[in-house]
């Protein structure tokens, strides 16, 4: 066998599993990562790697509001800097963080494959195009209405 396919089975089901996981719950609960390690057989420090590597995964619970945005190349053309800017500056959060009320999480994506109506967000998972930050400010306001 050959290095590169030399993952059992079980290893092999560690990715689908974390995306499970973290579908059920919004995030990895850290107190679980004992029990994918030992059912998928690697140890815990592999598992905090590949949660670590893939940016979607996290050990955290997101705010209620998860707000995520486009970085990628298409975006940045057409007013994404300034996008993101606004948004960190309005939300008083850093890339990657969750408000201390729990209220919003801030992400970075880097494609939403939305490029023809760039800038791209999405707002709990909704996608929505050509957003600037006067439509960003009222997808937030009509999210806080709700």
């Amino acid at each position: 066998m050959s290095p590169e396919n030399s993952h059992t089975p079980a290893q092999a089901a560690l990715l689908p599993a974390l995306h499970a996981m973290q579908d059920r719950h919004g995030y990895i609960p850290t107190q679980a990562i004992a029990q994918l390690a030992k059912d998928h057989n690697v140890s815990r420090a592999e598992v905090l790697g590949v949660i670590g590597f893939y940016h979607d995964f996290r050990l955290e619970p997101p705010g209620r509001t998860r707000l995520r945005i486009c970085r990628a190349e298409s975006c940045q053309a057409v007013g994404g800097e300034r996008l993101a800017e606004h948004a960190v500056e309005r939300l008083g959060l850093d890339w990657g963080a969750t408000s201390t009320d729990g209220r919003y999480t801030l992400e970075a994506a880097y494609c939403l494959g939305n490029c023809a109506c760039s800038p791209a967000i999405t707002l709990d998972g909704t996608l929505y195009g050509r957003v600037d930050p006067e439509r960003l400010d009222a997808l937030l306001a009509e999210k806080d209405e709700t």
